[in-house]
């Protein structure tokens, strides 16, 4: 065998090898009803979620290890990571887990004893009693979040000089900096930041690629927010705690960690209708019927149903976090048998083109209008105001418009379809959606009125869109805009802008 007949079969040998292992990372498929739930089951749930919440993004539902049902609203898609928000925490619990089992530390370590340098010259008792165990479970004891972003300090110095007037362990908060120092002692214990510790350890087994996470101004991965990946890595992860740690034959997390991270560990409510109020683990939310869940701001879930013996993993953009949940109590929990079910025949044929035809709904109206031609290329300038929206232009064509917004610190781009979304890139200078700039995005326009063309813009790895109307009236146009959810106001002041003289 000459040297390019053995290079050859090196390259295939490596190739099968990738190739077997990309299969083996792959959760395998499944009917429905092979996994003891019936299509139609499933497809009232798609239905109902598709009518009553605003907005769905995604959906997977695991059953016995097999995916029995996936789909995408577009223009969100398979391949495209997602925002996770705070179900981002039970990844950085994971990592904590894992160092522990490593020996780098324990749930009864001190907080101070990492951050000896950012403690206040004489720190308080009950700062010096906080552990480890109290920030995985959300009882620091402060009675309000630090503002890590108050000053130029190190987060860590500013998280310590919070004032903590009840003793750790006693009084439940959501506390969502005390999962940024868990992060940070995870990288202080290892020498890495959390994203890249899990690498090895989790994400790669798990065959999550490209996982990202946002870091703070020192460097240390955010933990309680700003991890991205895509739906079916929600899926694995939450397949992963199903089988107690357990992946492919091998022991990737331990099972005594598995086990205290998703039971009660403080309570946090009596409300027995609420899925907020049925205590809390480390780093996961205990749930109604059974279940615990992972889950994020605007409706990201990690919801596992040992019990049913089943994960669903959804991104969705809401603003009733609960009324999910209630439509997978309702629908879908009663459905699970504990055997294989008949065929589905039509059934599953209708589910499955139902999953497939899935859409984010788009603006209703016409696809043109004598206001076109009028405002073709026209630019017409903005009063001052605290979106620093300076002008708008619209060009129009046969099949869509394209909308250019131009802020004091850069332009949108905005690519619109005529009726239909249509995917691109833009640079999202400013705004009340955060993401950051150079975002995939997808957008789509039509006429509401005569003289009215509304756009939908949806930057589809967040939970986000946005509704834009620009009015047109003489030589003037009035702009305004506002967004599905967010963490503040949702809508934009109207704005009255004057055409621009001709040059």
């Amino acid at each position: 065998m000459n040297i390019l007949q053995r290079s050859l079969v090196c390259l295939s040998l490596t190739y099968m090898a990738s190739a077997g292992l990309a299969r083996a990372q792959e959760l395998p498929r499944s009917t429905p009803e092979e996994q003891g739930i019936s299509s139609s089951a499933i497809l009232a749930f798609v239905e109902a979620a598709d009518q009553q919440i605003d907005t769905m993004n995604s959906l997977m539902i695991v059953r016995h290890g097999k995916v029995v049902a996936e789909g995408w609203w577009a223009p969100y898609d398979a391949q495209s990571p997602h925002m996770l928000y705070s179900l981002s925490k039970s990844f950085t619990s994971t990592a904590v887990g894992l160092a522990m089992a490593e020996g780098k530390l324990s749930l009864d370590d001190t907080v101070l004893s990492f951050f000896a340098e950012d403690a206040p010259a004489e720190p308080s008792n009950n700062l010096k009693s906080m552990r480890v165990r109290d920030l995985l479970r959300m009882a620091t004891g402060h009675q309000a979040e630090p503002n890590l972003n108050a000053s130029d300090a190190a987060w860590t110095r500013t998280f310590l000089a919070q004032p903590v007037p009840f003793k750790p362990g006693t009084h439940f908060m959501y506390n969502t900096p005390a999962t940024y120092i868990l992060s940070a002692i995870v990288q202080k214990v290892t020498g890495q930041t959390t994203l890249d510790y899990l690498r090895p350890r989790l994400f790669d087994p798990l065959g999550i690629k490209n996982p990202t996470w946002g870091t703070s101004p020192q460097g240390v991965s955010l933990g309680g927010y700003g991890l991205n990946i895509r739906t079916e890595d929600i899926a694995r992860f939450g397949q992963l705690y199903l089988q107690k740690g357990e992946w492919q034959g091998k022991q990737l997390l331990p099972a005594t960690w598995v086990q205290a991270a998703t039971s009660l560990q403080v309570a946090n409510g009596s409300n027995p209708k609420s899925d907020w109020d049925q205590g809390y683990g480390y780093q996961f939310w205990r749930s109604l019927n059974g279940a615990y869940r992972g889950d994020g701001a605007f409706g990201q879930y990690c919801l596992v149903l040992p019990e049913q013996d089943t994960v669903i993993a959804i991104t969705s953009g809401c603003k009733d976090m609960q009324a999910v949940l209630n439509l997978v109590w309702d629908k879908l929990l009663p459905a699970m048998q504990t055997g294989p079910l008949p065929s589905a025949g039509s059934a599953g044929e209708t589910l499955k083109k139902t999953l497939a035809g899935l859409s984010v709904r788009v603006p209703a109206g016409a696809l043109s209008s004598p206001w076109a031609e009028k405002a073709s290329g026209k630019r017409y300038t903005l009063p001052a105001n605290d979106q620093k929206l300076e002008s708008v232009s619209l060009d129009f064509t046969s099949d869509g418009a394209t909308v250019l917004l131009k802020r004091a610190d850069g332009e949108e781009k905005l690519e619109c379809g005529a009726g239909a979304w249509r995917k691109s890139r833009a640079v999202l200078a400013n705004g009340r959606m955060p993401v950051a700039v150079d975002q995939p995005v997808a957008a789509a326009g039509v006429w509401t009125s005569e003289n009215t063309y509304t756009v939908k813009f949806c930057p589809y790895e967040t939970p986000f869109y946005r509704t834009y109307n620009f009015q047109f009236e003489g030589d003037k146009v009035t702009v305004s805009a506002e967004s599905n959810v967010g963490f503040g106001p949702n809508k934009m002041p109207s704005l009255t802008g004057t055409l621009e003289p001709a040059k």
